[in-house]
């Protein structure tokens, strides 16, 4: 039977940006017990005192969360260049038997133009982004697939990644959760081995550029 203890550790790990409040001594302890109140009892299957939940809070270690931060910001320091690419356009298709083969002409068609463009595919969809300066090409090589979605004006941000990546654990998890803070909305992301790009609306880019560059020299 689990002890009100371990049933608090996990809602607050299970809540997001609730750990990392707590460390910083930034939530009412009295008014979260309140609030993990019947979610406890829900799991006891029994009444439970509040005093008792906020002695568990009290109780909790944190010692893993300040490990992983100092990582995750020794990892953040040694982050490459930030690369702002704006003028993007975001295509989503349904995947079919000839998706690929539209998206081997497209590379064909634009190969040695300086031109973004990622293509991403899933299990029942397909990606494209793309620079504005070629959405007519887009659209004629895609003109028989179907489409999902699409969203003008984006912008992208890409991370040079330390060698170190695989071994850091939570890195995107903290970048993502500091851009989320600010109420900014990632219309996509895309990812190799040491780059990481997160697309944001042209109004937005500013704002995420300036969020990552902090971060950057926070943890220097």
């Amino acid at each position: 039977m689990k002890t009100i203890g371990e049933i608090v550790k996990q809602l607050i790990r299970e809540t997001p940006f609730l750990e990392e409040a707590l460390d910083d001594d930034l939530i009412n302890i009295s008014s979260l017990s309140r609030k993990l109140k019947p979610k406890v009892e829900k799991e006891l299957h029994k009444k439970v005192q509040t005093g008792a939940i906020v002695m568990a809070i009290k109780r909790y270690d944190p010692g893993f969360n300040y490990k992983l931060k100092f990582g995750i910001k020794q990892f953040v320091s040694n982050l490459g260049d930030l690369i702002v690419q704006s003028g993007l356009m975001h295509y989503t298709f349904e995947n079919s038997d000839t998706i690929a083969e539209k998206h081997r002409e497209l590379v064909n068609r634009i190969s040695g133009d300086q031109i973004y463009y990622s293509v991403s595919r899933g299990i029942f969809e397909t990606t494209v982004v793309v620079s504005n300066s070629i959405i007519e090409l887009v659209e004629e090589i895609f003109a028989k697939e179907k489409l999902i979605f699409q969203k003008y004006r984006l912008s992208s941000i890409t991370l040079r990644l330390p060698k170190k990546r695989d071994e850091t654990t939570g890195f995107f998890y903290y970048i993502l959760k500091s851009i989320a803070l600010e109420n900014i909305n990632i219309e996509e992301l895309i990812s190799t081995t040491n780059e990481f790009t997160i697309l944001v609306r042209e109004e937005d880019i500013d704002r995420a550029f300036s969020i990552l560059m902090r971060l950057k020299k926070a943890s220097g």
